[in-house]
């Protein structure tokens, strides 16, 4: 449609772009996967001549890197495989990093034809899909998660991001893999704190949205320590069942998608002030107990829903109580650097009772209901001073 001004000085056209893109992936979960891989890689191999670029962390490829690389090598033979590493650690999660990661495949003379591998935890598939999304504008990339964390949460979603000095994940896209990987197997290199941090996203899971998921964990969490077959592989299906749920229904975070927000208000907060000596998992674990203790105030839980949120969190041996060592007012200030603030006023996520969440409002459709809510400051405060 063409618009012309009275003195003709003036031209307006509009450009139609209405388009339906179809973002749908596949994830696998099972122990020993990289077979698996290699053979979608082959069957990928004679429509897809990329070069592709392996992303990790310094740990993952001390112990798993040679056999990685082998195996994509070995089902891609005709295109470039390269890895890039970088050191291991949510420090790293800077644009500095991104930028480094860019400047190796600009190096290899990596443009359009490219696939990326993001091989590790959720700082490496957070740094890897932001990448892939503005890399020659966009190239595909597949999540090969190598932790809990990453399993339960960071791998799935399309959410990427790095951190700055002003806020965690400030900067970043929605950019959905073309396929997620699952592999327990590599669990056991993980240390117990690792597999704690997994978990606190675990219990989150339940909290919003599987009463009795929660009950199964009270029961058998302490299971994930002895890596029992059963028990990681079930914990690993629940945690994609709940994530793509929500995703399906709200990819890009229009309303539903905030409840994946539980613990995080507060969480995020203690990680970044904590200069990250508490990790991502353990920092939730915090926030957890901090929207159920203030959401009880309000009565959208009781204590003995508390009690049981604090219980099972302790049993997967995550803190639950804030750190002397924290600055509480400067814990307080970073509050105000969480992406649910609007206006300067702070807004939470709350959990109704154990297994579902409080919907403040209904929307025109379930992606549009508001879930999060403003919480004055004063009501914050208490509930950090009773941690």
């Amino acid at each position: 449609m063409r618009r012309r001004g009275k003195d003709d000085k003036m031209e307006q056209f509009h450009v139609n772009l209405k388009k339906t893109v179809d973002d749908s992936y596949d994830i696998v979960i099972g122990s020993g996967l990289l077979h698996v891989l290699q053979e979608d890689l082959i069957a990928q191999s004679c429509v897809m001549k990329r070069n592709v670029a392996i992303i990790t962390d310094s740990n993952v490829y001390a112990y798993y890197g040679a056999q990685f690389e082998k195996t994509v090598k070995n089902a891609l033979p005709d295109v470039q495989v390269n890895t890039v590493v970088f050191p291991a650690g949510e420090k790293s999660k800077t644009r500095e990093t991104k930028a480094y990661i860019e400047d190796q495949l600009i190096s290899w003379g990596y443009r359009r034809d490219t696939l990326i591998i993001a091989f590790g935890g959720g700082v490496v598939t957070d740094l890897a899909g932001f990448v892939a999304g503005t890399f020659a504008r966009g190239v595909p990339f597949v999540n090969y998660a190598t932790t809990l964390l990453a399993a339960a949460d960071a791998s799935i979603g399309g959410k990427t991001a790095v951190d700055t000095d002003a806020a965690t994940n400030l900067i970043g896209l929605i950019y959905q893999p073309k396929r997620v990987y699952i592999d327990s197997s590599v669990w056991k290199t993980l240390s117990q704190r690792d597999l704690s941090a997994g978990l606190a996203e675990t219990v989150k899971h339940a909290c919003m949205a599987d009463a009795s998921f929660f009950a199964y964990l009270e029961e058998n969490i302490e299971k994930v320590f002895l890596l029992d077959p059963e028990v990681c592989r079930y914990i690993a299906e629940k945690n994609c069942e709940m994530k793509y749920r929500v995703v399906m229904i709200d990819e890009t975070e229009q309303g539903m998608r905030e409840i994946l927000n539980l613990g995080h208000t507060v969480g995020r907060a203690i990680e970044t002030v904590s200069d990250y000596r508490l990790s991502h998992g353990e920092a939730v674990s915090i926030g957890l107990v901090a929207q159920a203790r203030l959401g009880c105030t309000f009565g959208y839980c009781t204590k003995h829903d508390v009690l049981r949120v604090e219980a099972l969190l302790t049993k997967a041996k995550l803190p639950v109580r804030i750190p002397e060592w924290i600055d509480r007012e400067a814990l307080m200030q970073k509050l105000y650097t969480d992406k649910k603030v609007r206006s300067g006023r702070l807004r939470f996520v709350f959990q109704s009772g154990i297994g579902n969440m409080v919907e403040f409002s209904a929307g025109s459709n379930a992606a549009r209901s508001v879930y999060s809510t403003f919480v004055s400051e004063d009501s914050v405060r208490k509930a950090i001073a009773e941690m």
